[in-house]
């Protein structure tokens, strides 16, 4: 799967870095989930970096393999919630 940033998207990060995007989006544990804004269809993308750092990543479907990462944030306090046990369950 490639991924290429949303220059924009890039440019908003804060108190996160790319490389813990990349390392949630390659992360062998990962919960992709639907969703819209505006009539933008995206996935969501919870996982963890590599430290654990609980991170949701936004990504565009491009086409073939092709994914643009759109926006990056920590999670909220329900969506962690909601995202430990997802895990639980998976192990």
């Amino acid at each position: 799967m490639g991924y290429e940033w949303l220059t924009e998207a890039l440019a908003r990060l804060r108190d996160i870095e790319s490389q813990e995007v990349t390392q949630v989006l390659s992360a062998q544990r990962r919960l992709p989930l639907a969703a819209e804004s505006a009539g933008v269809h995206f996935l969501t993308i919870s996982g963890r970096t590599g430290d654990g750092r609980p991170l949701v990543v936004a990504v565009r479907l491009l086409g073939g393999h092709r994914q643009q990462i759109i926006g990056a944030r920590e999670m909220t306090p329900e969506e962690l919630v909601r995202f430990k046990t997802w895990e639980a369950d998976e192990s």
